[in-house]
């Protein structure tokens, strides 16, 4: 049986993120793995994606996934995109790390296996993003420009969103080389709230994200974080660094019910 790890915002959201049990895929994609860009079989990928939908009552073309490339580009998502051919909807969605919709029954959402899946919701004029944040992305600070674009499509307060960050890596499983620690302090981080020397370096991605978010003017007592390290876990969440990138990927989604 399909298993979602669920956030609470609103009785008219529907928010989480899939856990590993409940698909058909095999071996480090098992089993649930809706992600077509990973290596896994497509028949296995379409039929998990159709138990997905079923789960949430919605069609195939309401469910929006982007061709993620640890970039920067926020991707706003209409009623159109649902309209289009397979081929068309791909080219929009490629290159693409956060989206954001106000399109009721639309499920966006972000892949990963390792990074930081955060989701945002502006209760006041009913508007949602999904944002993928791996460490180029965060130190690209993608959290706060989805923020920025929030702002500019419907208007959001960013003291009034409603924030959750979801399963990734976390400080204890996250080594990183001197290289990517220097990435961090020349963009501007306070490495002291972010990072720990324990031999080699590590940091901490899902905090570095919250204080984006703060910095972007949301509030700490409406972010939520499930503080689930997906290494550690990796029984109920992919992990790429555990099992390699020909894994499966956890679905971060969002769908405004009404």
């Amino acid at each position: 049986m399909i298993r979602l790890l669920k956030y609470n915002f609103s009785p008219t959201i529907k928010a989480f993120s899939t856990m590993r049990q409940g698909g058909v895929s095999q071996a480090n994609y098992a089993s649930l793995n809706i992600n077509p860009y990973c290596g896994d079989h497509p028949s296995d990928v379409e039929q998990n994606r159709k138990i997905l939908c079923e789960h949430l009552n919605i069609s195939d073309a309401n469910l929006i996934i982007p061709h993620q490339v640890h970039e920067t580009t926020v991707r706003q998502i209409g009623k159109e995109l649902c309209l289009m051919s397979p081929s068309a909807r791909e080219m929009i969605l490629n290159g693409v790390d956060a989206l954001i919709t106000d399109v009721p029954h639309v499920c966006i959402g972000v892949s990963t296996a390792d990074c930081i899946p955060l989701l945002l919701y502006d209760p006041e004029h009913q508007a949602t993003a999904a944002i993928h944040a791996g460490w180029r992305g965060t130190v690209a600070r993608i959290a706060q420009k989805a923020v920025e674009s929030m702002q500019i499509a419907y208007q959001t307060n960013p003291s009034k969103l409603l924030a959750a960050i979801g399963p990734g890596i976390s400080l204890e499983h996250f080594e990183v080389g001197d290289e990517v620690y220097q990435t961090f302090v020349k963009a501007g981080f306070d490495m002291e709230k972010i990072a720990r020397n324990k031999a080699k370096w590590h940091i901490d991605l899902p905090f570095c994200n919250q204080l984006q978010l703060q910095e972007a003017g949301v509030q700490s007592a409406n972010i939520q974080s499930t503080g689930i390290c997906t290494y550690a876990q990796n029984n109920d969440y992919f992990s790429a660094r555990k099992q390699g990138i020909n894994s499966g990927r956890i679905f971060t989604g969002i769908l405004i019910k009404n």
